[in-house]
């Protein structure tokens, strides 16, 4: 009961002090939020990053295919042929919106 009552203490005190901060501090955030985003250092940053989580996770597949064989599910196995296929016709758009700035 003593952590619900935190809880609940808590909240309430958020939503006063959201509400005092206003649509004005929010949209001020918002912006701030784009702004990063559209930097290209980070958008830079967020496309090498999922480069590299694309090879990993090939480096994996290929690693865990060769001792389980023929076990593999065919839904694992046809969306990694999927993504091979969508990096065999080089660096395009990703699902995450990043481009090659």
């Amino acid at each position: 009961m003593k952590y619900r009552l935190t809880f609940v203490a808590g909240a309430a005190l958020g939503y006063v002090l959201g509400t005092k901060a206003g649509r004005e501090r929010y949209e001020q955030l918002r912006r701030s939020a784009q702004q990063l985003t559209q930097n290209p250092a980070v958008r830079n940053t967020a496309e090498s990053a999922s480069r590299q989580s694309r090879e990993f996770a090939d480096k994996a597949y290929q690693a865990v295919s060769h001792k389980v064989g023929d076990r593999m599910p065919d839904s694992v196995a046809q969306r990694v042929s999927a993504l091979r296929e969508r990096t065999a016709h080089g660096p395009a758009e990703d699902d995450w919106g990043t481009s090659n700035t």
